[in-house]
């Protein structure tokens, strides 16, 4: 990548509370929603008529020779997020090798319309790879600001390095989102990785930070309705530091269960009331369509989110939809998790993930994963510690230790998956992980139970959430004290762990080489404050060839 940008920089649901149920309907009307919170947040200037970029430009999916680029017009005051209203809009597009965009290589326009909640995508193609190129919209005389995108590696390169940020569960209400901040501010990501819980469904002051809203979200109700999720995705898309990380580098995302409602399966959500809160089919469309209205995702099946991407000899990195295709989750640990007619990832899913897996030549095979595969066993933790973990987790909080809703609670498809990468000699497999609102570094035995004797299959590393509760904020006590507690008895119960923090907020930095898959955690001082401050916590790495995880001293 003999143009890679660097600069000088700042050096189950498994992952959420279960909330009681609710049994009313939250509707809004559209004259509520254009009174809402969101239409007072709005900047003056869309009051003047003008065309407004309000919620910052995006892009996603990198390609060898091209990207996805995205934003929202606001082309009249009354087109706010969800309403429904506002004219036809032309929006314009051009892309350049320069800030100044002066040396432009591409440029097009696209239509904005009420139907698609006034985004546009456009899918730019011919361009350079392993390039940074800058970029701007443009409607009615008012131009967007100007964004970094970058391509992909030619596919047959030889890629001496890749450094991708990696996130998951940012919660609104429960802090400020100072992890895309400090990712921003680093100017050296070839792309970052949003592995769910891109946005929450919840009611205002229903999950925030340890019971306090930080800062209101909008809608104030349950997101259920198309209008809802647009709101939603909108409120988040106004944040400033997830926009000013969208302005430095193409975002890779999957979806979890919270673009959707907790714990979502084809079937329902835990935080969903058939009914009351109408049909779930209808909302789960809902949501789908305003995602890949408000993402620059490109799917490559409709309605789901996976895909692989390629990033020359180096990498290549499969993506998976571990909602659209999932048995529901096993109400018990009493051998329903065993049950081979049950499925998290679903047998197309799974045939094309071990079919890419298999054929692939490149040196790492990342897997984008929304959900823990290692297994995980509770162990003798103390009662006071099960509890808040059982509910943390989304156990059963007798004790039982399996999470259903990651690959525990579907334990064939990661049998037949672990089997797979042994006989087929399959290495340097690297699972990509958020949802449990905890750092992990694992490696991923074929066999838990007689771990080290039985080989490991892989790694995983887990980032922990950017806002979302984890343990500590459940029980409400000081940040580490519970880590220092539960980490030593999970590891002894879970001999494949080679480190957890079960405490801490932050996100995770990727750097790949052909030597080594390095993940360095990063966490914040605290997540309420705007200003807050990001360290180096830990890191670790796994050598080619190893398959397994070991600790390393000094961030990349």
């Amino acid at each position: 990548m003999t143009s890679r940008y660097r600069s000088a920089g700042a050096a189950q649901d498994p992952g959420s509370l279960s909330p009681r149920r609710r049994t009313v309907v939250k509707a809004a009307a559209a004259s509520a929603v254009l009174a809402g919170p969101l239409a007072a947040a709005l900047p003056a200037r869309a009051a003047t008529g003008a065309p407004a970029f309000l919620h910052g430009v995006a892009s996603g999916d990198p390609l060898p020779d091209g990207v996805l680029l995205w934003t929202r017009v606001t082309p009249a005051p009354e087109a706010i997020p969800g309403s429904g209203l506002g004219p036809d809009t032309e929006v314009g597009w051009v892309v350049a090798r320069d800030k100044a965009l002066t040396d432009v290589v591409a440029r097009g326009s696209v239509t904005a319309t009420a139907a698609s909640d006034h985004t546009v995508k456009a899918d730019v193609r011919g361009l350079a790879p392993a390039t940074d190129y800058w970029f701007r919209f443009s409607a009615g005389g008012t131009d967007s600001p100007v964004a970094r995108t970058r391509t992909a590696p030619a596919a047959d390169a030889d890629v001496p390095s890749l450094r991708f940020g990696v996130v998951s569960c940012a919660n609104w209400e429960a802090g400020y989102f100072a992890a895309y901040r400090h990712l921003a501010a680093r100017g050296d990501l070839d792309a970052w990785l949003h592995l769910g819980d891109y946005i929450y469904e919840y009611k205002s002051g229903e999950y925030a930070a340890r019971g306090k809203v930080v800062r209101p979200h909008a809608p104030a109700n349950e997101i259920l309705t198309l209008a809802d999720y647009r709101i939603r995705h909108a409120k988040y898309k106004t944040d400033p530091d997830l926009q000013a990380l969208h302005l430095t580098a193409p975002v890779i995302a999957i979806w979890d269960d919270h673009e959707f409602a907790d714990n979502a399966w084809p079937g329902g959500a835990v935080n969903h009331t058939e009914g009351a809160e109408g049909s779930w089919a209808a909302r789960q469309a809902a949501a789908k369509q305003a995602y890949f209205e408000w993402m620059p995702v490109r799917p490559a099946l409709a309605g789901t989110t996976y895909r692989r991407l390629r990033f020359g000899r180096l990498a290549d990195l499969s993506l998976l939809d571990l909602r659209s295709f999932r048995s529901q989750q096993a109400s018990t640990a009493s051998g329903s998790v065993d049950d081979p007619d049950r499925t998290l990832t679903g047998r197309a899913q799974l045939d094309w993930l071990k079919a890419g897996l298999k054929a692939s030549d490149t040196k790492w095979r990342l897997v984008g994963n929304s959900v823990m595969i290692s297994p995980f066993a509770i162990g003798s933790l103390s009662a006071d510690l099960l509890k808040p973990l059982a509910k943390l987790l989304g156990l059963p909080q007798e004790g039982i230790a399996f999470n259903t809703d990651q690959w525990d609670g579907y334990t064939d498809d990661r049998r037949e998956l672990l089997a797979h990468l042994r006989s087929n000699a399959i290495r340097n497999t690297v699972f990509l992980t958020g949802d449990i609102h905890m750092a992990w570094a694992n490696d991923v035995p074929v066999d838990a139970g007689t771990y080290p004797l039985s080989p490991s299959a892989a790694t995983e590393f887990v980032v922990t959430s950017v806002t979302s509760d984890n343990l500590d904020d459940i029980v409400k006590v000081p940040e580490g004290s519970l880590s220092a507690v539960a980490a030593p008895v999970i590891k002894a119960a879970n001999r494949h762990v080679h480190w957890v923090d079960t405490d801490r907020h932050g996100y995770g930095v990727l750097d790949i080489t052909a030597e080594r898959a390095q993940m360095d955690y990063y966490v914040l001082s605290d997540r309420t404050a705007r200003d807050a401050r990001s360290s180096w916590a830990r890191s670790y790495r796994t050598l080619t060839g190893t398959q397994k995880v070991e600790r390393t001293y000094d961030p990349v």
